[in-house]
């Protein structure tokens, strides 16, 4: 037992692991930030954010040291229980800002699809690493995609786009990695023409419209839905190199800042800490992917190769798209970003990625 505990704290890869603490902490602290602005000592969310932290690095550490097989073996029935997540949040879920995504428990919201973007992950990976797309790759195209759509599907009906999205970049990574040819691109971007003329048509709502519309000119209507993302910029650019230090960001402090703790704390993080704290962000991110990368060529097994390439493409878009909506070129669609935004389910099913791929590594290096 002692030389199990041992072999595991050897081969845990703390390099890989130091990063993500870094960007938690750094969460954390803006977190504490925005409850000082909030006024009357309201530090609840920074509490439970701590506790969302730690239960989640227990939860990493605790599946580091299982052997990845188990979630190999058990990933179909994985699956049908992600499914039976989403189905049910439409019926007995919690509605926040008209979306139906969450399940309210004891006064904790429990977001499903944060758990689903693991399961699809887990799903893609065991399919790509069993199959061949020398045969019939026409065939796996099909199945890996119907197994996508099903999540999206269910997630689009909650209505939550921005996680959609999310999903269907899940998906459109792992084909790519998988190596499909040029041709089944076509076939996608042909398809994604028409649902999205379809959804502009007949299913977006004038709010959805509008921020696309912001998009594409983000002074458009700058006091209405182009008003976050005017904002954050202001925000984003005040923070000069060195920033206005902690609790000083006026942004955020004095409220004009929508959403800081969620989907605009990286506008948080460069007004109080400046450029100097907004580019350690991106290299703790960068240090992540970098190591990630490095012991991929040690993994001698497609489906870890395929689960880590899958959760770099997950947490690389999901920080690119929120970066991108703080400074301001990217529509605002709702995504936070990991380890640092205000959010236990999001936390904890990052941590949990995090957790599979220290299992995978550990794996590779020793037998016990």
């Amino acid at each position: 037992m002692v030389k199990k505990i041992y072999l595991y704290l050897k081969n845990f890869d703390w390099i890989l692991f130091s990063p993500i603490l870094l960007l938690i902490c750094f969460g954390l602290v803006e977190i504490y930030s925005v409850a000082l602005g909030q006024g009357g000592n309201n530090f609840l969310n920074f509490k439970k954010q701590v506790i969302f932290c730690v239960v989640g690095l227990i939860i990493l550490f605790i599946v580091a040291s299982i052997d990845w097989h188990n979630l190999y073996i058990y990933s179909n029935y994985i699956y049908i229980f992600g499914l039976i997540l989403l189905v049910a949040v439409l019926f007995f879920g919690h509605s926040v800002r008209g979306t139906r995504g969450w399940f309210n428990l004891g006064g904790l919201g429990l977001q499903p699809v944060e758990l689903v973007k693991f399961v699809l992950i887990l799903f893609l990976a065991k399919y790509f690493s069993g199959v061949s797309l020398k045969t019939n790759p026409l065939k796996h195209f099909i199945i890996s995609g119907a197994g996508a759509a099903v999540f999206i599907a269910l997630v689009a009906m909650q209505p939550d786009f921005g996680s959609a999205l999310i999903l269907v970049s899940i998906w459109l990574s792992m084909i790519v990695i998988a190596g499909f040819n040029k041709k089944y691109f076509a076939i996608i971007f042909l398809i994604v023409a028409i649902t999205g003329g379809t959804l502009w048509s007949v299913y977006f709502k004038e709010y959805q419209k509008q921020r696309i519309l912001t998009f594409l000119n983000p002074s458009y209507n700058p006091l209405d839905q182009g008003y976050n993302i005017a904002q954050a910029i202001i925000a984003v650019g005040a923070g000069g190199m060195m920033g206005r230090g902690i609790g000083f960001g006026s942004q955020s402090q004095l409220k004009f800042l929508p959403e800081s703790q969620n989907d605009f704390i990286f506008a948080v993080v460069s007004e109080e800490l400046g450029f100097l704290g907004a580019m350690l962000v991106i290299l703790f991110f960068s240090l992540f992917f970098y190591r990630c990368l490095a012991n991929i060529k040690k993994i001698n097994n497609d489906f870890g190769i395929f689960f880590i390439l899958g959760a770099i493409s997950l947490i690389f878009i999901e920080m690119f798209i929120n970066i991108g909506m703080n400074i301001g070129i990217l529509p605002v669609v709702g995504i936070s970003l990991p380890f640092l935004s205000y959010g236990g389910s999001a936390m904890i099913a990052n941590l949990l990625i995090v957790g599979v791929i220290e299992s995978i590594i550990i794996k590779s290096k020793i037998n016990y």
